[in-house]
């Protein structure tokens, strides 16, 4: 797993739920009590122990915790702004899913983001297939498309599937492209 992804779950846990859980959390699964380096890799077997422990620790399952992560890491504004030039709307946005990870390798070559096709499956209804090596990407990416509908006003059900065959599956059903005001967003910030 790649440091700033891994840290970047430090940050959601502490952020979100306190110093003291990450410290349990950092004991339970031996992770580094400082952190973990931005640029190094780290073994996807550290991640797994971090997520499995702070869902016990907080009683939800896996799942929720990463799609709750994945709704952290929309709200990052520097992420955010690279999602949201994927399109002026929501059916955009979907429809340049599968670029995302060829746009993040422009700025981070070694980061490994899962394979992504998304399959329009008729009006308003949606399949994004996504293929990890480390899985359970599903969640993270459900917690971000549900995040974006809110940021672009539209209105979506997301669900995950069960992984089949090392495949992942989110299903999104597009209720209303334009159900409320989107957050604001500009493609060039104002400098301070």
């Amino acid at each position: 797993m790649h440091g700033l992804v891994i840290r970047s779950l430090q940050r959601f846990l502490r952020d979100t739920y306190g110093e003291a859980l990450w410290e349990q959390v950092a004991q339970a699964s031996d992770a580094p009590r400082d952190g973990f380096e931005a640029f190094e890799i780290y073994d996807d077997a550290v991640t797994d122990a971090i997520v499995s422990t702070a869902a016990r620790a907080l009683g939800k399952p896996e799942e929720s915790l990463l799609e709750d992560f994945g709704i952290y890491l929309s709200r990052v504004e520097v992420l955010r702004r690279l999602l949201r030039f994927s399109g002026a709307d929501y059916v955009d946005f979907l429809l340049g899913l599968d670029e995302l990870p060829d746009r993040m390798r422009l700025a981070l070559p070694e980061i490994q983001l899962p394979e992504m096709s998304l399959d329009p499956l008729g009006p308003g209804l949606y399949r994004l297939r996504c293929r990890c090596a480390a899985g359970r990407s599903a969640p993270v990416l459900a917690g971000i498309l549900r995040a974006m509908a809110d940021d672009y006003g539209a209105l979506a059900l997301i669900d995950c599937s069960a992984p089949q065959g090392g495949e992942e599956t989110v299903m999104i059903e597009l209720l209303d492209n334009a159900y409320s005001v989107g957050r604001s967003f500009e493609l060039t910030r104002a400098e301070c």
